[in-house]
């Protein structure tokens, strides 16, 4: 007998045990979804409500340096898991709640603020950040990088903010869906 009849045999396949391992599954991945959407929507809150107004205080050449740097440290394994893995994960999701009516909207709502969040990244606050890494003088850096670039997280910090909210309301209807089944 293969592994596969077994777990047939067992539950574990088709029917009611298989399909309780599956939900247990989805909800892992919508669970951990959220939590990785969380901890990047919280990256950008804190940029909008501290680091940046900090920065802000600082003379030209200070200011520059900073960013650069912390420009240089974010591109690091573990915001890139968040940064990569919150989208991934809601679009993983979504496949898995294929068929599934009450969670699965949240979820491809969280998915398209993802996606737009990742533009604003990508259109937005990349080149303004390459932009500064290659300046030379201080002063027009900054005046060139900064609004633009705290106009354009606070605008990702909402859609994300705003995925978190589909993903917490996903997982809220998708827990109702198992008490039912």
């Amino acid at each position: 007998m293969t592994d596969i009849e077994i777990g047939y045999r067992e539950g574990l396949g088709r029917g009611a045990g298989g399909d309780r391992v599956r939900r247990g599954a989805t909800a892992g991945v919508l669970g951990t979804a959220a939590v990785a959407t969380g901890l990047l929507a919280g990256v950008y809150y804190v940029f909008a409500c501290a680091v940046m107004p900090a920065l802000a205080r600082s003379d030209d050449r200070t200011y520059v340096e900073v960013v650069r740097d912390i420009n240089d440290v974010i591109q690091n394994p573990l915001f890139l898991l968040s940064f990569l893995g919150a989208p991934l994960l809601t679009a993983v999701s979504a496949w898995r709640l294929r068929g599934t009516r009450p969670p699965r909207p949240w979820v491809w709502a969280a998915l398209a603020a993802h996606v737009l969040a990742f533009a604003v990244t990508a259109a937005c606050n990349v080149p303004l950040n390459d932009a500064l890494a290659r300046a030379t003088a201080p002063g027009a850096a900054r005046a060139h990088f900064e609004n633009p670039w705290v106009a354009w997280n606070a605008v990702r910090t909402v859609l994300v903010t705003l995925a978190l909210a589909c993903l917490a309301r996903a997982l809220l209807l998708h827990g109702r869906a198992e008490r039912r089944a």
